[in-house]
């Protein structure tokens, strides 16, 4: 092959980014599952975790017909399907597909082995009848999403004592792709989950769009305001960091950074400060929103989505609420239908991740317009919508519209439609790990405030603890208090 055919192949091959990738990997996940409707169980060789005393019996497959492989092949078979997916994505993401398969390689068995420390008994055990099961006096009530945390704790001390391990890993961290296709799992689930109340379903997809719509017209001008009155923070500094805090952290903070055409090192600040406050809203506020709004899950649910501020901390979080608020109500005798807590939080997220287009559109008409119209780009275009658009949405909405379709034309197949949610579950909990670990290892407090992140935090803590989360918790009750998740049965 001459050089000029060889660049001409080069130039032809397609890459995609990784919107698409996790679009497309959801997809093929998803499809997979379903197939296990028509008796054709393709992935049930997944290891599924479960709450332990001795650690041999922490692991099994998840398909009853996969028993025979053993927890520890299961698991073995289930790093393998993800090295070899996850390395063809890498490829068409153009990275160092090698130096990822080796470092994925390290992350996969450290997080799992986090996940998995998360489901010990004494750390995990929910109610009495779990406690004398497992034959334990006392327990955290953390629940088996306990492992999230832990995962996240790992990542932290890998990042801030061994940082050059921290820094080999580097390939391998890659939480917004992990989340994308987690997400997109999720969006079958709910298809799934929703179908039998679909005038709920739908109730909550307008107060969703309602709330993320009134929430952010309040935030993002205050937030400004409070940059560039109280802190002295230039425009091209202010627009990220008050898009950064009130709409979806790290790709609204990119987004608007390009969008009014600021400096690169703005951006990354600001988006490296909100994984920063994301650890530190993880570890607070499923507890808080456990402890005082267990009776009201959705307000709770919806808290969540608006407060957290990027797309992996926020639906893990999520899903740690949604296990802490059912382990308190079925405590009490009330037993919800499992899924609708996370999948409000996630619904949120999705509207504000669609927000993010049109707002750094809207921002960028008015600064090449008014603010900087003599800037070399010209004016914004209506295409930047569509080019800012996040793509992996795309494949939320086709999972969720084919578990929706499932789930009502097999109305009488429960139990197999329940197989393929708890199927994809397995999947999307390994990518909520990766997530949580990629997280805490790109956590490293030392390097962050070295670069200068002191006067932007003081931004973040005065603008997020002092109104943010409350006004998000007053519109999350105004928008979904007395809404309650379905009962179970």
């Amino acid at each position: 092959m001459t050089d000029t055919t060889a660049s001409q192949v080069e130039s032809a091959a397609v890459h995609l980014n990784e919107d698409w990738v996790a679009a497309i990997l959801g997809i093929i996940v998803f499809v997979l599952a379903l197939l296990g409707l028509g008796g054709v169980d393709l992935l049930g060789w997944a290891v599924k975790s479960r709450l332990w005393t001795d650690p041999a019996q922490s692991l099994a497959p998840f398909g009853k017909s996969y028993a025979w492989l053993g927890g520890l092949a299961s698991l073995a078979l289930t790093y393998l399907a993800l090295l070899a997916v996850l390395s063809a994505a890498a490829s068409a993401i153009r990275a160092n597909v090698g130096r990822f398969a080796v470092t994925f390689s390290a992350v996969f068995w450290l997080a799992y082995l986090a996940w998995d420390i998360g489901g010990y008994a004494h750390f995990a055990a929910e109610t009495p009848a779990e406690l004398a099961k497992y034959g334990v006096t006392w327990s955290l009530h953390l629940t088996a999403e306990g492992g999230y945390i832990v995962a996240l704790i790992v990542g932290l001390l890998i990042a801030n004592f061994f940082p050059g391990v921290a820094a080999w890993l580097d390939e391998a961290i890659r939480p917004d792709l992990y989340v994308k296709i987690a997400i997109v799992l999720l969006g079958g689930a709910i298809g799934i989950t929703v179908a039998g109340k679909l005038n709920l379903a739908s109730a909550v997809f307008v107060r969703s769009l309602a709330a993320i719509v009134e929430a952010y017209l309040i935030y993002w001008p205050v937030v400004y305001f409070i940059a560039r009155r109280y802190f002295g923070f230039s425009r091209e500094a202010a627009a990220p960091l008050a898009s950064g805090i009130s709409i979806c952290g790290v790709a609204a903070a990119i987004a608007t950074g390009g969008a009014i055409r600021a400096r690169s090192q703005v951006a990354v600040l600001v988006a490296s400060l909100v994984v920063v406050f994301a650890v530190i809203e993880l570890f607070l506020l499923p507890f808080l929103a456990s402890t005082f709004l267990a009776h009201e899950p959705l307000v709770a649910a919806s808290w969540i989505g608006l407060a957290v501020k990027t797309d992996g901390a926020a639906v893990a979080a999520g899903g740690i609420t949604e296990a802490l608020i059912d382990a308190k109500n079925v405590a009490a005798g009330v037993h919800y239908q499992p899924g609708w807590i996370l999948g409000t939080t996630t619904t949120i997220k999705v509207f504000i991740d669609v927000f993010i287009g049109v707002w750094a559109f809207v921002l960028a008409h008015v600064w090449t317009s008014y603010i900087n119209p003599n800037a070399p780009a010209g004016k914004a275009k209506a295409s930047e919508i569509w080019e800012r658009f996040p793509k992996f949405i795309l494949g939320f909405v086709l999972t969720f519209a084919l578990g929706l379709a499932a789930a009502l034309i097999l109305k009488g197949q429960a139990p197999a439609l329940k197989a393929v949610a708890d199927e994809t579950t397995i999947f999307r909990v390994v990518f909520f790990v990766l997530t949580f670990f990629s997280i805490g290892v790109l956590s490293n407090f030392r390097r962050l405030w070295a670069d200068g992140l002191g006067k932007l935090a003081a931004v973040y803590v005065v603008s997020l603890f002092g109104f943010v989360i409350w006004v998000g918790l007053f519109i999350s009750w105004l928008f979904f208090h007395g809404v309650k998740p379905p009962l179970a049965g």
